[in-house]
């Protein structure tokens, strides 16, 4: 009977640590100005005011890396970027878009022996006369293959510019490994996101941005907020409140960017940046942060059109399924 107690005992502990590691809420991020609506929400116990408390935070260096996270069954709510949102409904996670955190969020960012290239204003012919004159294609770093960085970069050279994407030699990094190959002189120029792109322009006096995001892909898509279905099934009241408060602190991040520094600059760079650069960040992103996410359908629509076209979006995605927008219109008289 002892045997059978102490069986017992350790069955229901062994169930106790399960349910409460299943009742742990995950949330994943990357460390950069257009998930700072994550950042404002970890903050002043927001989460905890709307159910989620003591949720377990996960971050990451790119998109690709939290769709093979998603993939695994890890993270209840994430916030990435729409094209490994798309992905990962692809390959069937069960993740919806209920919130869009930014738009047009990715400039490129010249060094200096690429950037007077631009001088003349077409950027097609600076790649060509770099080239001439270097003996060498520009270097050009940017996020993996299928994220958003990427694949602006790629629309850009071939659908706004009309060349080859073969003449620039692309390389794929994570946002740290980009900013150390800029800071470094390692490539000519990147396709990136802010905070890389402030401090490029604050440490490197000879760099520049050439091309905004509305330049290269016009109303895209950038990042967003999903949620799992099984979390929307069992909790849409907190999945409701997650929204309210994202609309919220988007709301801020518009009007008073100022006001968020000091909330972005403890999870964005490690926590080591100037609060200065943190700052300049937001109020450069600050027009950008588009919440409502049927404002993005439509460029969702086209990047997915053009990944698929490219070969890096290998299955087709329902949009119907992957956005999920009611939470949002509730929101809306």
């Amino acid at each position: 009977m002892r045997k059978l107690l102490s069986t017992l005992v350790l069955c229901l502990s062994a169930w106790s640590l399960t349910a409460s590691a299943a009742d742990t809420i995950e949330i994943g991020y990357m460390p950069i100005i257009p998930v700072s609506q994550a950042f404002l929400t970890l903050e002043d116990e927001r989460l905890a005011r709307i159910g989620i408390a003591d949720p377990e935070l996960i971050q990451f260096q790119n998109g690709p890396a939290m769709v093979q996270a998603l993939l695994a069954g890890q993270l209840d709510i994430a916030y990435l970027g729409i094209g490994p949102a798309m992905v990962a409904r692809a390959k069937g996670a069960d993740i919806k878009v209920v919130a869009s955190n930014i738009v047009e969020q990715i400039s490129l960012v010249a060094l200096g022996e690429l950037a007077p290239y631009f001088a003349s204003g077409d950027p097609a012919t600076a790649f060509r006369r770099f080239a001439a004159d270097k003996g060498r294609k520009p270097v050009i770093a940017t996020f993996p293959t299928g994220s958003v960085p990427e694949t602006v970069l790629q629309y850009w050279l071939s659908k706004q510019l009309n060349i080859d994407p073969s003449q620039v030699e692309i390389i794929h990094q994570g946002a740290a490994q980009i900013q150390q190959s800029l800071l470094t002189g390692a490539v000519d120029g990147a396709a990136i996101l802010e905070p890389v792109v402030s401090i490029s322009l604050d440490r490197l006096p000879d760099a520049r941005v050439v091309a905004a995001g509305s330049q290269m892909f016009p109303h895209q898509p950038g990042a967003v907020l999903v949620v799992r279905e099984a979390l929307i099934n069992d909790a849409p009241d907190t999945v409701q409140a997650l929204v309210r408060v994202h609309a919220e602190v988007s709301r801020l991040l518009r009007e008073q960017p100022e006001q968020a520094v000091v909330a972005v600059q403890r999870y964005v760079g490690g926590g080591r940046l100037p609060a200065a650069i943190v700052q300049q960040a937001l109020t450069n992103a600050s027009p950008n942060f588009v919440d409502d996410p049927r404002r993005i359908i439509e460029g969702t629509r086209a990047m997915r059109d053009f990944q698929a076209e490219i070969g890096t979006l290998k299955a087709d995605v329902d949009l119907e399924q992957l956005f999920d927008t009611r939470f949002y219109q509730s929101l809306t008289p």
